[in-house]
């Protein structure tokens, strides 16, 4: 049985007892990358092991079976030119905040806020709010580390509070990332995609924010009253020489990948290396004519690469079930059912599974759905993952950061505050779009004969 992939004709082996092997590997391999704690294990490795090991297989059933590889050689030309770009998107991005720390920027943050003496109340909805509004740019998993770091500096005792505010910070990281292609690897992916423009995912703000909102709401009512114990006689924190220039410069990146990727066709990552080299040429002349150095190649060498490695495991795996078809019939979901009832569950699932391979895979199934309905899994696929602990990596990160407080358990205790934002977010969602047409429709494009 055959499917047209690419223009070229591929197998379809989703019928095949080896393409039901491919499926197990990837089950099992995900296993591992979900069990990271328990058999700790980075989940780089298994990733990477999955998706470039499916995909050797791949290569040795069409040898062995005398296939022709155009089909093949379309997939992996596509599935190459896809992780390159966000591969490089989240090098720079990465890279640019690892300079900010360099500089002090955040740590510049944290003393103004230890410093505030705000109450517990007035934290939690600061460090809320700041996580909602930093994360478009920051990213959700940096947002959420940097302000759960702020958290457990200012009060390591009183989980009464910690819990509720950690919860808080994760939600909002998340709920920021989704409104922007910046905040969240799924929303950069459905960007890079074409499936919205950069103004298009702007709109989901009212959706994202009230949600947040609703939950932010239901978790204050649990938080204690009381201010913590302010540090007396820390030093002052300042933003060292350049920092605030590298703030402009991030600005500045961001503008050229929007612009390049809608005026010029040029993939988001073009414009974030053409920052990178602004970033680069800025700190020599720091170095050279202010003995000032940021140590922007150290900067480099501390992006995680693990985190850079993972995506491109993950993203192989599942460009591999694509490949074999499983996802070709998966995409029968949408024509089944609702569309809309089709991504609230992407939501749940997203949160169960995680939310990279997920919109990976909607987007390699690549549904026949309107504009609105992209916005909705790209709503639901970024806030999902805030309804369990691990089910983000906003999550992940700040139970590492406060363990034995902010904790699974912990969180499922409040879990139906989050549930209860979820639908909230659906339902501004439903009501601008559906209802209201509050967004821009894309124009139909007139049908030419030749």
């Amino acid at each position: 049985m055959t499917r047209v992939e690419g223009g070229a004709q591929a197998i379809d082996l989703a019928v095949e007892p080896f393409g039901w092997l491919l499926l197990v590997i990837f089950i099992v391999g995900y296993y591992f990358i979900a069990a990271e704690e328990k058999y700790h294990i980075n989940k780089a490795k298994p990733a990477l092991f999955t998706g470039t090991f499916m995909f050797m297989l791949l290569g040795g059933y069409y040898a062995v079976n005398g296939l022709d590889f155009s089909s093949f050689d379309v997939e992996i030309a596509h599935l190459i030119l896809e992780i390159a770009e966000i591969f490089f998107f989240l090098f720079v991005a990465m890279t640019f905040i690892e300079a900010l720390i360099e500089r002090n920027v955040f740590d510049a943050l944290k003393e103004k806020l230890l410093s505030s003496g705000y109450d517990y109340k007035k934290l939690f909805w600061v460090t809320g709010f700041l996580a909602f509004f930093i994360s478009p740019v920051a990213d959700n998993l940096t947002t959420a580390l940097i302000l759960s770091t702020v958290l457990i500096t200012i009060e390591r005792k009183n989980k009464a509070f910690l819990v509720p505010a950690a919860i808080n910070i994760v939600v909002a990281a998340n709920a920021g990332g989704a409104w922007s292609p910046f905040g969240d690897i799924t929303t950069l992916m459905a960007w890079s995609a074409g499936k919205g423009t950069f103004i298009d995912f702007l709109f989901l703000f009212p959706s994202s924010i009230l949600g947040w909102g609703v939950t932010a709401f239901l978790l204050s009512r649990f938080v204690p009253d009381g201010t913590p114990t302010k540090i007396e006689g820390a030093e002052p924190v300042h933003i060292h020489k350049g920092g605030k220039v590298i703030i402009f410069l991030g600005v500045l990146t961001i503008a050229s990948a929007v612009l390049g990727k809608q005026l010029m066709h040029l993939p988001p990552m073009w414009g974030m290396l053409f920052g990178l080299s602004l970033l680069q040429l800025y700190a020599y002349t720091l170095k050279k004519y202010h003995d000032h150095d940021i140590q922007i190649y150290k900067s480099v060498a501390k992006v995680e690469n693990d985190t850079l490695l993972f995506f491109f495991g993950i993203l192989a795996a599942v460009g591999a079930l694509h490949f074999a078809g499983f996802l070709a019939h998966a995409a029968h979901l949408y024509t089944m059912f609702d569309p809309t009832y089709v991504n609230i569950g992407v939501g749940f699932l997203s949160a169960i599974v995680d939310n990279v391979p997920v919109m990976s895979a909607v987007l390699k199934a690549s549904p026949d759905i309107p504009l609105a309905q992209w916005m909705l899994v790209t709503l639901t696929a970024g806030v999902g993952g805030s309804m369990i602990s691990f089910g983000s990596a906003a999550g992940v990160g700040v139970m590492g950061k406060l363990k034995g407080v902010y904790t699974f358990g912990a969180h499922m205790k409040y879990s139906w505050t989050i549930v209860a934002g979820y639908f909230v977010s659906v339902a501004i969602w439903y009501t601008q779009y559906e209802v209201l047409g509050l967004y821009i429709k894309p124009v139909a494009k007139a049908v030419t004969g030749h």
